[in-house]
């Protein structure tokens, strides 16, 4: 216990990663209900971000997990312009094994005593109807079904969003925004992944892919007997002439084993915190790998599920998605004119963003 403690203040209080606002514990027993919410920074509104349900290994990976997917929400709700914090939560245990009704009505209860610093909505292991059952206990719960006044499923545009990324990153290194002709390998085709295969398939790609889930795997191909699926990631990331690679899973998909065998030219994708410590980033540079960062691309779904706080209208946040290719190019853009990777200089531009409200808010103040 002394080791995961220290581990995760270390992580809080003591290294670049942390610097969040609030980390709650959530515990009920009668349910099995454990849970961390992390609240990353509250500088530019509410912290809005998903519910993780996930069989961790410990809880010690549990905690960390929603610290560093809670920070990341911060900068992808910054570069999105939506006048949102960051922050995340995480449900401990396999959601097909203790998953109740019960459980996550005691899980919205937790939320609602946060008063609203906290909105959440669906991410990995939780679904629409999830949020649904959330929404009862709590004012605070987006991605709901549009039965429910929700938006129904974020994956959609996060899709949307993680192909107008791939466009930009065309655009730029290629001189032209189409996919049609290029190879690209999606990692993962699940809830996001097999949106953005519909979209690459549409544009004229060549599709490649790979999930650990059969089932997945099965329904792109019955679909479209067209695209080519490998046996797992590893794969994947070898495969002769891909162009694009699309982490569309878990994250720490860019680690010090995949990027020196990547065969793609650009890595753009929908899993977040796909680099898997810092420094990756450098190192996909230097290998001539443009990378779109994931916060970045992704952030259509949070466009979507943020608009349920103002009343949902599909078109307008489609039209907000749409942007991310703007946003992708500005980055670009960014990394060439400061001799910087992308990720960082994506960074930068949040990091401005979040440390301007917060001046603003003290100017206010005094």
């Amino acid at each position: 216990m002394t080791e995961m403690t220290d581990g995760v203040l270390h992580t809080l209080f003591r290294t670049e990663q942390g610097g969040h606002e609030q980390v709650v514990l959530c515990q009920d027993r009668a349910t099995g209900l454990k849970a961390v919410i992390a609240i990353h920074s509250t500088a530019l509104g509410p912290a809005l971000g998903g519910t993780r349900f996930h069989a961790y290994a410990s809880d010690e990976e549990a905690v960390l997990d929603a610290l560093n997917l809670s920070r990341g929400m911060s900068y992808k709700n910054a570069m999105a312009g939506l006048g949102l914090g960051g922050g995340k939560a995480v449900i401990i245990g396999d959601p097909d094994v203790i998953k109740t009704e019960e459980l996550l009505l005691a899980y919205g209860r937790f939320v609602e005593s946060l008063g609203g610093r906290y909105v959440t909505a669906c991410d990995v292991g939780t679904y629409v109807a999830d949020m649904d059952v959330v929404a009862r206990e709590t004012r605070w719960a987006t991605g709901r079904s549009p039965e429910n006044g929700g938006a129904g499923d974020s994956s959609v545009l996060t899709a949307f969003g993680v192909f107008q990324g791939m466009r930009a990153s065309a655009q730029h290194l290629w001189g032209d925004p189409t996919l049609r002709g290029r190879k690209v390998g999606v990692a993962g085709v699940g809830k996001v992944g097999h949106y953005l295969v519909e979209h690459l398939l549409e544009d004229g790609a060549e599709v490649v892919i790979t999930d650990v889930r059969e089932e997945s795997v099965r329904r792109i191909l019955d679909k479209h007997p067209q695209v080519v699926a490998v046996a797992d990631t590893d794969a994947l990331i070898r495969t002769e002439g891909l162009d694009i690679y699309a982490p569309c899973a878990l994250g720490g998909a860019l680690d010090d084993d995949t990027v020196p065998a990547l065969t793609a030219t650009i890595v753009c994708g929908a899993a977040n915190n796909q680099l898997a410590h810092p420094g990756i980033e450098k190192d996909l540079a230097d290998r001539g790998i443009l990378y779109a960062p994931d916060y970045v691309v992704n952030a259509g779904g949070v466009i979507q599920v943020a608009d349920e706080l103002h009343g949902f209208d599909f078109d307008r946040c489609k039209a907000k998605a749409t942007k991310i290719f703007d946003t992708t190019l500005e980055i670009f853009a960014r990394a060439k004119s400061d001799g910087i990777p992308p990720a960082a200089a994506a960074d930068r531009i949040a990091e401005q963003r979040m440390a301007d409200a917060r001046a603003a808010k003290a100017a206010k103040a005094s």
